[in-house]
C-alpha cells in the first residue's frame, strides 16, 4: 500500500525523472492547473477550497429556463477568453511527451481543448468540450463559435459588456438582469434546449469515455497527476483504481490534492515548468 505522505526531495524534478523514466507507459491526469497560463482560471485555492460560487448544476440548467439564460449570457461575454487562448507549457510538453511513446493515455478534467490544440492525440476529454455544443432533444452537436454569432445577433446590447473570465468559458456578470437574454433554440429540431457539451456538476460522465480511460490505464504502469486536486470524483476515482491495481501516483501540483496520502511523489512546482523541465530532460535520454 502506498504510504500516507508523500516523499519529500531536495531535489523534486530529479526524483519525478526518474519516476518518469522508470515508468514509460504514463497515464496522465490534467486539471485545470495546465490552463492557467493561458489565462483561463481554475476553480479552487491550493486548499482546494472554491475560489468563486460552485458552477451550474445540470439540474438547475435543464429545469429552468432563468437559469439558462443566465449561464448564456455569461458564456457570451466569457466566451472570447476561452475561444482565444492557446496552449501553454503544460500542453506542449505533454504533447512531446507522447510524441516520445512515454504517454499510454492523456485523460483531461478540462473542456478548453488545449490539449488537442498543442498536437495530443491520446487524449480523452472527460468532462466533454467547451467548443461544441449539443441540443439536448436531438442530439445535434454544432461549433460553439456559430451559437456566439447567433447569441450576438439577438442580445446585441450585451456585446460591449465585459467580466471578468470564468473557468468553464463563461464570465461573472452578479447583479444583471438576465430576463430579457435571448437564448435560441436548436436549428436543427426547433425546439431542443442547447447545452454546452461538457459534463455539469450532477450530470454523469458518458460511458464509453469512463471505459475508454480504464482500458486504458490497465495497458499503463503509473499515473502522472498535472495541475488537478483531484477534488472531483470523476477524476479522483482513476487514481483509486491505479492504486488498486499497484500503479505508482506521482503528482505536480501547488497544494493540496485529495490524493495527497495515495501518492508515490509530490512535485509542489508550477506545473508548465516542471513538465518542460521534464520533457526537455527526457529528450536527451
Amino acid at each position: 500500500m502506498p504510504k500516507a505522505s508523500p516523499p519529500t526531495s531536495a531535489e523534486p524534478l530529479a526524483t519525478l525523472h526518474d519516476f518518469v523514466r522508470r515508468h514509460p507507459r504514463l497515464f496522465v491526469i490534467t486539471g485545470a492547473g495546465c490552463s492557467t497560463e493561458a489565462g483561463i482560471p481554475d476553480y479552487r485555492d491550493e486548499s482546494g477550497a472554491w475560489k468563486r460560487p460552485q458552477p451550474v448544476t445540470y439540474q438547475a440548467f435543464m429545469g429552468d429556463a432563468a437559469t439558462r439564460r443566465r449561464y448564456w449570457a455569461r458564456s457570451l461575454i466569457g466566451w472570447p477568453v476561452m475561444a482565444g487562448a492557446s496552449p501553454g507549457a503544460a500542453h506542449r510538453a505533454l504533447a512531446s511527451l507522447e510524441a516520445a511513446g512515454r504517454i499510454e493515455l492523456l485523460l483531461t478534467q478540462n473542456v478548453d481543448g488545449l490539449h488537442h490544440a498543442a498536437g495530443s492525440r491520446c487524449v480523452v476529454d472527460l468532462h466533454g468540450r467547451v467548443d461544441t455544443v449539443r441540443c439536448m432533444a436531438c442530439e445535434a452537436r454544432t461549433p460553439r463559435a456559430a451559437l456566439q454569432a447567433e447569441l450576438l445577433a439577438r442580445n446585441p446590447e450585451w456585446a460591449a459588456l465585459q467580466a471578468r473570465a470564468a473557468p468553464d468559458g463563461d464570465a461573472d456578470l452578479e447583479g444583471r438582469d438576465f430576463s430579457r437574454f435571448d437564448v435560441p433554440a436548436c436549428t436543427r429540431c426547433g425546439t431542443g434546449v442547447l447545452k454546452p457539451d461538457v459534463v455539469f456538476f450532477g450530470e454523469n460522465v458518458p460511458r464509453p469515455r469512463v471505459d475508454a480511460a480504464h482500458a486504458a490505464l490497465a495497458r499503463s504502469d503509473a499515473v502522472l497527476v498535472a495541475g488537478s486536486s483531484l477534488m472531483v470524483y470523476s477524476g479522483y476515482r482513476f487514481v483509486q483504481a491505479a492504486v488498486t491495481r499497484g500503479l505508482p501516483v506521482a503528482a505536480i501540483n501547488q497544494g493540496r490534492t485529495r490524493a495527497d496520502g495515495l501518492l508515490a511523489l509530490k512535485v509542489q512546482q508550477d506545473v508548465g515548468q516542471a513538465l518542460q523541465t521534464l520533457a526537455d530532460a527526457l529528450q536527451n535520454v
